[in-house]
């Protein structure tokens, strides 16, 4: 029987046409390429009132929870405000359990309005990560927004166009995820 992972990417962005989408769309992609199956938390479509009066036993705070404690490997992506990521996603992440991502492997994606805040991964994200009992990682990528071009297509939607350099470091993460995936499986 052949073994499907489960991958939960979590998008910390606050709006639907942030540059963002382009980065997660382009990963759930290359995931697919992969035979590996996504499945897509966007923070800002949770309740809000149950994401700010932190409401543990809601139903779609538990919904969202159960997807990332079944998954093999979680995506936080996030565009960077303040040096740090999203206000929401943090009020996502307050609602998991304590070691919820124990056991999980992790892909990092964050999104900027310059290189300035490259580190925010490593100094803002990854010290909240651990005390959650993340402990493996894949690359994380940074991206800037002028590596994605934003336009709207024929129905109002946005397009995004990653440039090639962005395009190739995502694909690397993404292998790299594929790898240890397919190395955790052949364990079990």
């Amino acid at each position: 029987m052949q073994h499907m992972s489960r991958i939960v990417i979590i998008s910390g962005s606050p709006n639907a046409s942030s540059r963002l989408n382009g980065v997660t769309q382009f990963v759930q992609q290359q995931l697919s390429i992969h035979k590996l199956s996504t499945v897509l938390i966007e923070v800002v479509s949770l309740p809000a009132e149950d994401l700010i009066h932190a409401r543990f036993n809601s139903p779609a705070i538990l919904e969202a929870n159960a997807l990332v404690e079944k998954a093999e490997a979680v995506i936080i992506a996030s565009p960077v405000y303040k040096a740090s990521y999203t206000g929401v996603l943090k009020t996502y992440l307050d609602l998991l359990p304590q070691k919820g991502l124990d056991g999980k492997i992790i892909a990092p994606l964050f999104i900027g309005g310059t290189i300035a805040h490259l580190l925010s991964i490593d100094y803002s994200l990854k010290p909240v990560l651990a005390s959650m009992g993340a402990k493996l990682y894949v690359s994380g990528v940074y991206a800037v927004d002028s590596q994605i071009n934003r336009t709207q297509g024929p129905n109002e939607e946005p397009v995004f166009e990653l440039n090639e350099d962005l395009k190739a470091r995502l694909a690397e993460t993404v292998n790299e995820l594929a790898r240890e995936l397919s190395l955790r499986s052949h364990k079990q």
